[in-house]
């Protein structure tokens, strides 16, 4: 965490420290990622009620994420309030309507088709919280001095992955909505300037009957998304 005093390195012997065996490595791996297997993006939310308390942990747990110079530049708004989710809603689908009627390439448009967006987005209101994430592009002391920010967009899409997966092992549901531009989310949630606001969560429970797309289920082998030892050029 930034601090305006300067504060000399000092090692501390290391903290929940983990001896494991190999066959406890590969087991925790494997069932990690098979928990992970169970994750699905999800538009179809039930209005059932989420604790604000199972937020708070799932952001806690985000706030671990590392982060460049440990400068922790993000901040999370979590909303459940009906009146700003419906001013969400409303201008989200303004600039959804904008980028559907000429702001997208036909190219852009084509790799949508199978995932099934469009305008309307109903489960901004329907779902019991949205989490906007923002990106601190520089951060401001007490006294209002500025100081920078290293790695931020790296640092917040870490600690969004966190995020994420806290959310699943909790037992909800998620949708990345990035609108653009998102503008509209720095005043409605009342941030200051120098946050960019970098995507809206949409977080609860599946409705009954909640589908998927089909063409999110195909996942890239990991052949595709690995090289272990590259030879180089």
């Amino acid at each position: 965490m930034y601090s305006k005093d300067r504060i000399a390195y000092q090692p501390l012997p290391l903290p929940d420290r983990q001896e494991v065996t190999q066959a406890e490595c590969l087991s925790g791996a494997q069932a990690f990622r098979d928990r992970m297997k169970t994750r699905h993006t999800l538009r179809d939310f039930s209005d059932r009620p989420v604790d604000r308390e199972v937020i708070e942990a799932a952001i806690a747990t985000a706030g671990l994420a590392p982060s460049g110079a440990n400068h922790q530049p993000w901040h999370f708004v979590a909303i459940s309030d009906p009146g700003l989710k419906a001013r969400i809603r409303a201008a989200a689908e303004d600039e959804e309507a904008r980028f559907y009627s000429g702001g997208a390439s036909d190219a852009w448009l084509q790799a949508l088709e199978p995932i099934g967006t469009g305008i309307s987005k109903p489960h901004l209101e329907i779902a019991p919280w949205l989490i906007v994430i923002f990106a601190q592009r520089y951060g401001v002391n007490p006294d209002g001095e500025r100081y920078k920010n290293y790695y931020v967009p790296e640092s917040t899409g870490i600690a969004t992955g966190f995020l994420i997966a806290a959310l699943h092992h909790a037992g909800l549901y998620c949708l990345t909505h990035t609108p653009n531009p998102m503008r509209f989310l720095t005043e409605i949630c009342g941030r200051p300037d120098h946050e960019k606001p970098l995507m809206i969560l949409a977080v609860g429970h599946a409705a009954a009957g909640a589908t998927v797309p089909a063409a999110a289920k195909r996942k890239k082998p990991l052949s595709e998304i690995l090289t272990v030892n590259p030879e180089g050029r």
